[in-house]
């Protein structure tokens, strides 16, 4: 009975988590960008981000006023969130190094997908710094997280990871899934959903050792601009 409890829980928040980015993309499907974004680098993605943050910040409203369940919106323990921010973007930036170089050297490297002028360059970089971070973190770190630890209790080997942080990690790798619906069709990158699933516990870790999202804000966002912005570097240079 509480396997079966489990599994209904973890089915209807996983129902949540990756219908608020499908309803955020019908959403940004009803405007046009051609005016402020002719290449397609920034306002779509910036319009989807904003939607499905809206959607599940709602339904956290309503659940806070209605259980006062804590989403994190504190500060928490700043000593130990900013011990993990520092310790992350020293680890990151040591990753992007090695990484580039050696994609570089085996001729894999791909460029940025948009031309290099400043409106997508600034763009891109503006939606990666402040709002990929904060709406993707407020859905699969405070509100996956928090919910799933209701009924998900316990942790993986090592207990390190928390079994809540384990399951919303792999919510967040599937979410990395591109589906179409007319034809049926899944459209992915196994090293983009791995790579996601990764970072997903790490910043789950921060989440609750620091008892604040602002923390995993700051180090999904910290990620997003590094890779970005050594993409368009490169991107430069081979050009």
């Amino acid at each position: 009975m509480r396997l079966l409890k489990q599994t209904g829980w973890i089915v209807l928040v996983s129902i949540v988590l990756l219908g608020a980015p499908r309803i955020g993309g019908l959403v940004a499907d009803l405007f046009t960008y051609t005016r402020i974004d002719p290449d397609g680098a920034f306002a779509w993605i910036s319009v989807h981000h904003v939607v499905q943050a809206l959607i599940v910040l709602g339904i956290m409203v309503l659940l806070a006023r209605r259980k006062n369940i804590d989403f994190g919106f504190g500060w928490g323990d700043p000593a130990v969130g900013f011990w993990y921010v520092r310790l992350f973007v020293i680890i990151f930036l040591g990753y992007i190094a090695v990484s580039m170089v050696i994609v570089l050297a085996a001729g894999t490297f791909q460029t940025f997908p948009y031309p290099l002028t400043t409106r997508n360059i600034v763009g891109q970089l503006a939606f990666q710094l402040l709002l990929s971070g904060p709406s993707e973190e407020l859905i699969f770190r405070s509100f996956a997280i928090t919910m799933l630890a209701l009924y998900v209790k316990g942790a993986l080997p090592g207990k390190h990871v928390s079994s809540a942080n384990f399951v919303a990690a792999i919510v967040f790798g599937l979410a990395h899934v591109g589906v179409s619906l007319s034809p049926f069709a899944l459209t992915y990158h196994p090293f983009q959903i791995v790579y996601a699933i990764g970072l997903g516990i790490v910043y789950g870790i921060c989440y609750e050792k620091s008892r604040s999202v602002y923390y995993p804000m700051m180090m999904h966002s910290i990620t997003n601009v590094f890779a970005v912005g050594v993409s368009v570097i490169a991107t430069a240079i081979i050009a």
